[in-house]
């Protein structure tokens, strides 16, 4: 391709359109393509098309869902695999290089050669690359921050760090940005290092490093999900959609089983099964919703034991 970059915009843009437009084929034709890509931190940085993809790994369409997540995981590996080689081409290149300067270094005393290797490190901030590395840290990425002059605070905008950057590809800056956003918040919230704060702190981090859950830290480290609207979300509310999928579906499997006061089943063929076609079922009524709204229907097929509800 005569230019990536461009080339995955427009593919992200075609991707997105199909999404507004909820045509499932069109999707999962632009993903099969997008999985034939070779992609690079460069490229993901520029084209910012992983968070497209990242809301996909929760789509409703099965094959859409597995498709997106393949692909991920397909492009942190080959990430991962570009960092290697660039390591390796280094490293092959550093005998003759050390060679030609063998003199030179001879004479540096070990006290210029340990202040040449501080000034290189903390001169580029690290942006590792995958999950599967060290956990990215405020230590590991060489971040430094000025003090808030209070250790507990300096302490949670370092968790906060590890939190948000886990698994990420975005810049040291924009993770420590983040983190500090997320402190400040909720430290005015609680007015103060109390126990609110420090419960508040808890919960954000394990809700944030849930790895089961990456939607949410994508969606704060991109800005999508503003940091005064998580620092104020329930556990509930930050759980990831397979999660609010699965209590749903929970929460109704509870109502077919219930059996209170005028819930009585009653056997009838006016309903007809959508997965065997039979016509042999049983249902009651619940009131589910405010007393003004019409009762639930719960209708659970005989022949299949497939259920339904209807208002």
């Amino acid at each position: 391709m005569a230019n990536p970059t461009e080339d995955i915009l427009k593919i992200k843009r075609a991707l997105q359109k199909a999404i507004d437009n909820g045509i499932s084929q069109d999707i999962l034709d632009i993903l099969n393509q997008l999985a034939k890509v070779t992609a690079t931190q460069d490229m993901l940085r520029k084209t910012d098309i992983g968070k497209t993809l990242g809301k996909l790994r929760t789509n409703e369409n099965v094959q859409i869902s597995q498709k997106a997540k393949d692909i991920v995981k397909k492009w942190k590996d080959d990430v991962v695999l570009s960092t290697k080689a660039k390591a390796t081409t280094a490293g092959s290149s550093k005998p003759s290089t050390t060679s030609s300067s063998t003199t030179s270094n001879t004479t540096m005393s070990p006290s210029s050669n340990t202040t040449s290797r501080r000034t290189s490190a903390t001169s580029s901030p690290k942006t590792p690359t995958t999950e599967s590395g060290p956990p990215r840290t405020v230590k590991s990425d060489d971040v430094k921050f000025d003090s808030t002059g209070s250790g507990p605070r300096d302490k949670t905008i370092e968790l906060m760090y590890s939190a948000v950057g886990l698994g990420s590809y975005a810049d040291s800056v924009l993770l420590l940005k983040r983190a500090k956003a997320i402190e400040n918040a909720v430290y005015i919230d609680f007015g103060g290092v109390n126990d609110g704060y420090k419960n508040k702190v808890r919960s954000l981090a394990l809700n944030l490093k849930n790895k089961g859950n990456p939607g949410l830290r994508e969606s704060v480290v991109s800005g999508e999900l503003p940091v005064v609207k998580l620092c104020t979300m329930s556990v509930e509310d930050m759980a990831s959609e397979e999660s609010k999928a699965r209590d749903r579906k929970l929460a109704e499997e509870a109502l077919f089983n219930a059996r209170g006061a005028g819930s009585a089943q009653a056997e009838t063929d006016m309903f007809i099964c959508g997965k065997c076609k039979g016509r042999k079922c049983t249902y009651f009524q619940m009131q589910t919703r405010s007393a003004d709204e019409p009762m639930t229907t719960f209708v659970t097929c005989v022949i299949c034991g497939n259920h339904w509800k209807f208002c």
